[in-house]
C-alpha cells in the first residue's frame, strides 16, 4: 500500500500558494488527506543539524532573470484563479520563522488557519513574515499564542522537527516547490496539480494508461524529471 502523498510547500513560494489554492479548490479536505512538509532555505543552525544527519539542502537559488518572471507570471496566474495579489518585498528574510511557527501551530492544532493567516499576510497584503510583528498578528487571527508562534525557533523539538521535515526533503529529492510525492510519482511545480490529482484521485480525472499508476507513464516521466518548467520555484 502507498503511504499517503507529500506535500512540500513554502511560504516563500508563489507557486506553492497557487498550488494549494488549487488543491482545496478540488479538495476541500486535502489538509486532511495529505502529509504537509514545510520547505524554506535553512539558516546556520539548522544546516548544521541537516548536515550532522548526512543530508542537504538541494535547493539552488534561482538568477535575476528567472525571479523577473516569477513575478510577472505569478501575477498572471492569480488573476486567473480570480485572487488578488501583492508582490511582497523581502530584505534579508528569516525563513526559519514562519515555518517553525507553522510546524507549532501545527502541533496547537492551529494549523490551516495559521497557513491561511500567513498566506494572506504574505500574498494578499504584501507583508514581511519574516518579522515578529507579522507573525504574532497572524497567530492572534488564527487563534493560536503569538508568543509560541514568535518564539518557535527557540524550541529545541521544533527545531528538530523542522531539520525532520528538511531531512524528508533530502530524502525525496525536492529540487524546488511546490513538490507532490505519491509512491513513485512525483510532480513538481503548479502545471503538475492537475497531473497528481489524476495519479492520486482517478475520480476527478479517469486516467487512460497504466491502471495501477493512475496515469500515463509518458506524463509520469515528464513530471519527474522535467528539471525547469513554469509552475515551480526552483
Amino acid at each position: 500500500m502507498k503511504r499517503r502523498p507529500r506535500l512540500y510547500f513554502s511560504f516563500r513560494s508563489p507557486y506553492s500558494w497557487l498550488t494549494v489554492h488549487r488543491l482545496r479548490r478540488e479538495v476541500p479536505d486535502v489538509f486532511d488527506r495529505l502529509d504537509w512538509f514545510p520547505y524554506w532555505d535553512p539558516d546556520a543552525k539548522t544546516a548544521a543539524a541537516l548536515a550532522e544527519r548526512g543530508a542537504e539542502f538541494h535547493y539552488v537559488q534561482m538568477s535575476r532573470a528567472k525571479h523577473r518572471y516569477i513575478l510577472l507570471d505569478t501575477k498572471r496566474l492569480a488573476e486567473r484563479a480570480g485572487l488578488t495579489m501583492a508582490w511582497p518585498i523581502d530584505v534579508d528574510p528569516w525563513w526559519e520563522l514562519p515555518h517553525l511557527a507553522w510546524l507549532a501551530a501545527r502541533r496547537a492544532g492551529r494549523a490551516v488557519p495559521f497557513y491561511d493567516a500567513l498566506v494572506a499576510a504574505r500574498w494578499g497584503r504584501g507583508e514581511d513574515i519574516c518579522t515578529p510583528e507579522v507573525i504574532g498578528r497572524a497567530a492572534v487571527e488564527a487563534g493560536f499564542d503569538p508568543v509560541a508562534a514568535q518564539h518557535a525557533t527557540d524550541d529545541a523539538e521544533i527545531r528538530a522537527e523542522a531539520t525532520d521535515c528538511l531531512e524528508a526533503a533530502y530524502d525525496d529529492d525536492v529540487f524546488g516547490i511546490p513538490y507532490l510525492r505519491w509512491g513513485r510519482h512525483r510532480f513538481w511545480g503548479l502545471d503538475r496539480v492537475d497531473h497528481f490529482l489524476a495519479a492520486w484521485r482517478p475520480e476527478i480525472d479517469p486516467p487512460a494508461g497504466d491502471p495501477a499508476a493512475g496515469v500515463p507513464a509518458a506524463v509520469v516521466a515528464g513530471a519527474a524529471f522535467d528539471t525547469d518548467t513554469a509552475g515551480g520555484c526552483g
